[in-house]
């Protein structure tokens, strides 16, 4: 049984429809990845999985019952949701902030337990702020506040999480060192990460599970390899590329250039496809 599962799901905001009739099943414990241009339905997707989205029609079933018929403390205490762009209470410490994880698994009149801290800690540490844990979140940089609300999600201990753009507003540096982290928790934890990522070579090295998403439908899913093809680059991103293997980790590597390159190549008497 997948964790995670959708069946003949229609979302939509007021008149606008985003998801069309979708079928799709998050494989257990492995990563998956979301792409797909702006505006296709990716973030609206990772929305209903998180229940913060009612469906029009269909069902978002987590672990095979209906998502909206869960108890709200057993659907956060089974996963974890860091969307664009969240905001925090002004003045708000990181150490709190990463408290708030804990809240799904207190009780009425419970203390707080050396559990609740050891977690609280061990994201710290995993995301690398723990000097700055009793810093104000509104002080931090872009990067150091993305990190911050990523280490709420892990105090969560949840076995699922799901990340909108997770590596938004971070340098080079700290996405691969986030994208690292994520990995290493789902191979050490055997967490189900569902992810939505713009950097198309990323998802290739990082992923299990690729699903393109185009016009609110999966255009294509599947391993990487399968998935990311320069014919799928072209109809789900509108975009010319090459796919060459990645001398490293020899995932797909994605080579992309717009029509005054395409023009150039096809002008040119030498040029020869990759």
């Amino acid at each position: 049984m997948p964790p995670l599962e959708t069946r003949a799901l229609h979302l939509g905001y007021e008149d606008h429809q985003v998801i069309h009739n979708l079928d799709l099943r998050i494989p257990e414990g492995q990563i998956t990845v979301l792409v797909g241009g702006n505006g296709c339905g990716k973030s609206t997707l990772l929305k209903a999985f998180a229940r913060l989205l009612k469906p029009r029609q269909g069902t978002v079933l987590l672990d095979g019952h209906d998502i909206q018929h869960r108890a709200t403390r057993q659907v956060a205490q089974r996963l974890a949701i860091l969307p664009q762009g969240p905001t925090a209470p002004e003045g708000l410490t990181v150490h709190q902030l990463v408290r708030q994880g804990r809240y799904p698994h207190q009780r009425w009149l419970q203390s707080w337990t050396r559990e609740d801290e050891d977690r609280v800690d061990q994201a710290l540490a995993d995301t690398d702020l723990e000097d700055l844990a009793h810093t104000p979140v509104d002080a931090l940089s872009g990067g150091q506040r993305q990190r911050a609300w990523i280490a709420m999600t892990l105090a969560q201990d949840t076995g699922i999480l799901l990340l909108d753009e997770p590596t938004t507003y971070l340098d080079l540096t700290h996405q691969i060192d986030i994208l690292d982290l994520l990995a290493e928790l789902n191979t050490r934890g055997q967490k189900t990460i569902v992810m939505v990522l713009h950097d198309l070579n990323l998802a290739c090295r990082y992923a299990h599970h690729i699903v393109a998403v185009r016009d609110g439908r999966v255009h294509a899913k599947g391993r990487p390899d399968e998935v990311v093809t320069e014919t799928m680059v072209r109809e789900v991103f509108n975009l010319g590329c090459r796919i060459i293997r990645d001398p490293l980790f020899d995932t797909p590597l994605c080579i992309p250039f717009g029509k005054s390159m395409e023009t150039r190549r096809e002008g040119a008497p030498n040029a020869v496809d990759a």
